[in-house]
């Protein structure tokens, strides 16, 4: 059996944009995706969502609504994300760990080579708005 792995991400919006991050590292090396990461023990999916976000891009944001569920299994492991619609509440979104990122219009979403759990998130937010 496959290991879950629980990871939060972030649907950062602003001025009717979202905010997307091409990953700068590992397997999945120039993949889009939402930022966030995993969720450590003990804390929530709001608490470890405001720490990846502190430690990856350098801001505090605000942790609202949850927009989706997603579950993906990609070769190595089963991913368990929650989607999370957020906005940047202090500081300006800096990349330290990703390569690139993008503000995205909503008719821009297929712009880029999201991951595919990401693009299930995308499908999530398409419907959500």
């Amino acid at each position: 059996m496959k290991k879950t792995v629980a990871v939060v991400a972030a649907v950062i919006e602003a001025e009717g944009k979202v905010f997307a991050t091409q990953r700068g590292y590992g397997p999945w090396k120039d993949g889009w995706e939402f930022p966030g990461g995993k969720i450590e023990p003990g804390e929530t999916p709001q608490a470890a969502l405001k720490r990846e976000i502190r430690e990856e891009l350098d801001a505090e944001i605000a942790v609202g609504e949850k927009i989706a569920q997603v579950e993906y299994d990609y070769p190595d492991f089963h991913l368990s994300m929650g989607c999370y619609r957020c906005a940047v509440a202090s500081g300006c979104l800096t990349l330290k760990e990703h390569e690139a990122a993008r503000w995205l219009a909503p008719d821009a979403l297929d712009s880029v080579a999201w991951l595919p759990a990401d693009r299930i998130a995308v499908d999530a937010l398409r419907h959500s708005r």
